[in-house]
């Protein structure tokens, strides 16, 4: 036991480094060149390791321990955000609108540095491990659908996922059975009016007006046609339009998400929403266009292997490691890997005020502390260890 912890210490201030320098130079979904390169350079340095990449971006790891057993599929996400990042630190992103605002710095970082560790230790291994390093989870369809159509869930017994966490304190595991995220999708309505001069408005079918209707009435849909006590949010987050102060434009552009957890609820909102804008467009003498997108599903943690992940979590870092969350708004890719297997998605707390690390994820002042990271290898650790070892 003292040596696996030796181990472990010695592999943390790599890890940390490792997370540093990807943090530095960061990349967008389906952009992530570089990173891509930095990670299959580490794995070529490992001897049981083989790399599988189909795609131009992200890659997976595959170690095979030398015995018969289950095999589990670990995922971490790799890409960054379209974000200018405001913090002083000497691993400041050096890339102009581009920043490591959620953490996939360091979910590759722990990842990489479980292949490392298990590469020592693969003979212990009783299955199969595949360690995949995904691109583009923060733009839809993403990459895990990619891997998902070419095989990568194929023969896959359990499925895991880490993200980690402002919202928590650095270390607490954030445990939730069933719907953990949210379905996440996208809308654009186009209004077509008249234009004109801005001192005439009787000449004109002004598209504003109807825009600020439609940004109303579509907020009764969550008040009064849904459930008060489901989960759900309809949010227009882009109005665009117009090209001087006295002219009224001839159309508006409004685009938005919705975040729904009943799978009816996501199946019939589209249609919800098109009798509203409708309804406010013929009474305005407006015409309009309207689509709806689907994005990422929820993701589902499974009941069985999610009470035995806690267990796992809590004989590791104690009982009060772990604690039951609420459904999460924010979306998941990930989800798109599930369906063919048990799976579970635990929220690794990274957040630390007395640093001062406080912001939430997708924001340009985002931080994490970097303790969470020993958790994070040590628990694919014991995971592995657990669901692989003798």
């Amino acid at each position: 036991m003292n040596t696996i912890k030796t181990e472990i210490s010695e592999l943390i201030p790599w890890m940390i480094a490792f997370r540093r320098d990807l943090h530095a130079h960061p990349e967008l979904s389906f952009e992530e060149y570089e990173t891509t390169e930095k990670i299959i350079n580490e794995l070529n340095k490992l001897e049981h390791i083989q790399i599988l990449k189909p795609f131009k971006t992200g890659c997976a790891a595959i170690l095979k321990g030398p015995y018969d057993g289950k095999t589990l599929l670990l995922r971490a996400d790799i890409d960054a955000l379209p974000i200018q990042e405001e913090n002083d630190l000497e691993f400041i992103s050096l890339n102009n609108k581009v920043m490591h605002a959620c953490g996939h710095d360091g979910h590759t970082a722990m990842m990489l540095a479980a292949c490392k560790y298990f590469d020592k230790h693969y003979e212990e291994i009783y299955g199969k491990v595949i360690f995949l390093f995904q691109h583009a989870e923060e733009l839809p369809p993403g990459g895990a659908i990619e891997w998902a159509n070419y095989g990568i869930c194929d023969g896959v017994d359990e499925l895991y996922g880490l993200h980690l966490s402002s919202n928590y304190p650095t270390g607490k595991f954030g445990i939730r059975v069933g719907a953990l995220t949210s379905a996440t999708d996208r809308f654009d309505i186009e209004i077509i009016g008249k234009g004109g001069h801005s001192a005439f408005p009787e000449t004109t079918l002004d598209p504003m007006i109807t825009a600020g209707e439609i940004i109303t009435s579509l907020q009764t849909i969550v008040s009064r046609k849904i459930k008060a006590v489901e989960p759900i949010v309809v949010s227009i987050c882009q109005i665009n339009g117009g090209d001087a102060y006295n002219i009224i434009p001839e159309r508006i552009h409004l685009t938005g998400s919705t975040r729904t957890f009943n799978p009816e609820t996501r199946k019939n909102l589209p249609l919800m929403m098109e009798k509203i804008i409708k309804g406010i467009c013929d009474s305005n003498d407006m015409n309009y266009e309207f689509s709806f997108t689907l994005g990422y599903a929820s993701v589902i943690n499974d009941k069985d292997i999610t009470l035995r992940s806690k267990e796992i979590i809590e004989n590791t870092f104690g009982k009060e490691a772990t604690f039951d969350i609420e459904p999460l708004m924010p979306g998941e890719d990930y989800s798109a890997l599930q369906g063919k297997c048990d799976a579970f998605f635990v929220e690794l707390g990274a957040r630390n005020e007395e640093k001062g690390i406080i912001y939430p994820h997708h924001n340009s002042h985002y931080l994490l502390d970097e303790k969470a990271l020993a958790y994070g290898l040590i628990y694919w650790i014991e995971l592995i260890n657990n669901r692989l070892g003798a």
